[in-house]
């Protein structure tokens, strides 16, 4: 939750400033990239702003560029990444310790550059549909893991609904940093464990609940 929190002092700073000294246009950083990676990660990008139907095309291309910028932030940290650990040429500990020193100097990276999304996103779009920019470029986990839980018990009191709920909205943030989309459900992955125990403790059985879930599932000719 304190990450959460974090994420949000931080959109609201940056947004004050920018607000105060008057937003610029947001330029694609795609000099240099090759032509056919721009062309694949527009093309991402723009998926994501259709599902906004934001009728101002200027808005739409600004969205589009900061989304686009992300994904192009993203794969320079990891490039970063692994071309350390190709150069790390050491052996044993000297070599580990070389590996280790760039998963730590990718993680600054992700850290220092994962709340200024949110907030370059808020200067157009409300929380919502920021919420709807989140959940679309992590294949929409949330939604069905939270959708799936609540079905999968319907009993769940609403302080249990809301614990579920904020933990999925926290691997989010994680996933929306991962490299690929294994590593994205890897992020979710995690916290679901994290569910689990929870309910369990709660006092749930688990094994019987989606024992009784797959057999509603079955009668009203769902898939598992």
């Amino acid at each position: 939750m304190l990450f959460i929190k974090s994420i949000r002092l931080y959109s609201v700073a940056f947004v004050f400033l920018l607000l105060s000294t008057g937003a610029k246009a947001v330029d694609l950083d795609s000099i240099g990239r090759d032509p056919k990676y721009v062309a694949s990660i527009i093309d991402r990008s723009q998926k994501v702003v259709d599902k906004l139907k934001l009728k101002e095309k200027k808005e739409c291309l600004q969205v589009c560029h900061i989304i686009a910028n992300r994904y192009f932030k993203l794969n320079d940290i990891y490039a970063i990444r692994d071309s350390l650990v190709k150069k790390a040429t050491l052996s044993g500990k000297e070599k580990q310790e070389a590996i280790l020193a760039a998963e730590n100097q990718k993680e600054s990276a992700l850290y220092r550059s994962h709340f200024a999304f949110s907030a370059d996103l808020s200067l157009y779009l409300t929380d919502a549909q920021i919420e709807v920019v989140k959940d679309a470029i992590t294949y929409n986990v949330v939604e069905v893991t939270y959708g799936a839980q609540l079905d999968m018990i319907p009993t769940l009191k609403e302080d249990e609904k809301a614990q579920i709920l904020a933990w999925l909205k926290e691997a989010r943030e994680f996933a929306m940093d991962a490299e690929s989309s294994n590593k994205k459900h890897e992020a979710f992955g995690k916290y679901k464990g994290r569910i689990n125990n929870y309910l369990s403790k709660q006092g749930y059985d688990l094994n019987k609940e989606r024992e009784d879930w797959y057999k509603r599932l079955k009668a009203r000719g769902g898939k598992i």
